[in-house]
């Protein structure tokens, strides 16, 4: 029978906590003080091993150039019941993971055992081990690959913005020095993912493949969209052929116009002599409308820059008046390149001097009264505008074109009382000034080429804040590799 004191330690270790109970007998650990920061700049200081190491020292150079002192890492000091794993060394494996191309995270795992050095550098916590010469276990050191995909599912994407904001501003500083400013004008596009599920794999047979009510079992956070290939109105396009092979890149795979998945919104800009750098970036669910990309991306664009864009290059999913609205400046010198979507019925409107529509006579619209719309994400103030010789007091005079709507109550429109309402109208879409700056959306289709080099547009994941957290960090080594290019090229080629 077990005698009163050993059952009474019993307790109280069960009290204390069972991390106690899991940490006897655990292997000592190494945990790094230094960063990739300082390391990037004292590299003799680095050992012997690290610096014969080329794949280690090369991402010494690239990612020893963003701020890991700052990191916004997790608190370690909670007692856990396994030693935790701190997130910046994750985020820089998984930049690592995008450079190399490497498919899974098992792959990069074990990309990493074969690398010590770069396990070393990182900053991973080590297992202290006398048998190998670098004086730790590498595979013992590591999490395991299920460990890696529930980081990736659970860190959060503001540790990734992190990273995001810290290569923006050390672009910004690189180009003020060499004479430009960076960000004036900006443009802003969505970027496809194609969910990993089945329901986007025209060879498998689903039988009700399209219908939003009956989510994917694989990626319970996609969302069914609808990408058009054109904005503005015109003939269905016609179905896409089955395919004959597999696998086929993603870049050719049309599903229709409907898909699950995601869509990752990207502001870019492009400086001349210099290339195109990434703003800022925002994943979600396919079946969010553009408004929803618009207003979080700008926000963060003129937090990281300083200041507000001038100017914008966008496609007709963004003709919206709160878009004219936010580039328009009081000298009216910003603007927002936006081609005009034809829909509501009107093509064209004319304005007075004090910003009243015009009616077919060209006779100014009084506003009777104004309304909150609550119909749509933005909520406009609406104006209602009716006939000038019937509103406030009707007049002797009879309609000068005789109006079919005169016998009945005159014209009658309702439109937002925003500027930038009358700036969708009003706006010079054949003016060479236009022109120049609708050109700034080449920026973001050669960032999306990058992206989709790297993966972007068929994530092997079934979770959308993992898919997020990779598609931050696919933009911000975009970035970092831009940032590099450019510190190699001499400033006399940039001037």
């Amino acid at each position: 029978m077990t005698s009163q004191p050993i059952l009474s330690l019993i307790r109280r270790l069960k009290q204390i906590g069972q991390p106690v109970l899991r940490g006897l007998g655990r292997p000592p650990l190494a945990i790094p003080q230094r960063t990739l920061t300082d390391w990037a700049q004292h590299p003799d200081q680095l050992p012997d091993f690290v610096q014969h190491s080329a794949v280690a020292m090369r991402y010494v150079q690239l990612l020893g150039l963003l701020d890991w002192e700052h990191f916004p890492e997790r608190d370690l000091q909670t007692r856990w019941t396994h030693a935790p794993v701190p997130y910046a060394p994750f985020a820089a494996a998984c930049l690592v993971k995008l450079d190399q191309h490497l498919p899974h995270l098992s792959h990069l795992r074990q990309f990493l055992v074969d690398h010590p050095a770069l396990v070393w550098v990182l900053g991973f916590p080590r297992v202290l081990s006398g048998e190998t010469p670098w004086g730790f276990d590498a595979e013992r050191s590591l999490p395991t690959p299920r460990h890696f995909t529930r980081l990736l599912r659970h860190m959060p994407n503001d540790v990734c913005q992190f990273l995001l904001t810290e290569s923006v501003r050390l672009l910004q500083a690189e180009l003020k020095a060499r004479g430009y400013t960076l960000g004036q004008s900006v443009s802003l596009d969505t970027k496809h993912i194609l969910a990993w599920v089945k329901q986007n794999n025209p060879k498998a047979y689903v039988r009700d493949r399209f219908d939003k009510d009956k989510q994917p079992t694989g990626d319970p956070d996609c969302r069914l969209g609808c990408k058009r290939r054109h904005n503005q109105s015109s003939a269905p396009p016609a179905p896409p052929p089955t395919p004959t092979t597999n696998p086929i890149p993603a870049k050719t795979l049309s599903v229709g116009e409907f898909y699950w998945g995601y869509a990752s919104g990207v502001v870019a800009t492009k400086v001349p002599g210099c290339g195109e750098f990434v703003l800022a970036e925002l994943t979600q669910p396919f079946d969010q409308p553009d408004v929803a990309y618009f207003f979080p991306l700008l926000a963060d664009t003129e937090r990281r820059l300083g200041f507000r864009p001038k100017f914008a290059a966008l496609d007709a999913a963004f003709d919206a008046f709160y878009v004219y609205e936010y580039f328009h400046t009081e000298d009216d010198q910003g603007f927002a390149a936006v081609p005009f979507a034809e829909r509501g019925g009107h093509k064209r409107r004319a304005f007075s001097p004090d910003g009243l529509p015009l009616c077919e006579a060209g006779l100014p619209m009084p506003l009777k009264y104004r309304f909150t719309d609550r119909s749509t994400l933005v909520e406009p103030e609406r104006g209602r505008y009716v006939c000038p010789l019937l509103f406030p007091q009707p007049s002797a005079e009879t309609c000068p074109i005789q109006h079919a709507r005169w016998s009945k109550g005159g014209c009658v429109t309702t439109m937002p009382i925003s500027i930038g309402a009358r700036l969708r109208y009003t706006l010079d879409r054949d003016s060479e000034e236009y022109a120049q700056v609708y050109k700034q959306r080449t920026a973001n289709e050669r960032i999306n080429s990058q992206a989709v080099e790297l993966g972007i547009e068929r994530p092997q994941l079934r979770n959308g804040q993992a898919i997020a957290n990779l598609n931050t960090l696919t933009y911000t080594l975009i970035t970092l590799r831009a940032l590099q290019r450019l510190r190699q090229q001499p400033a006399a080629e940039t001037a």
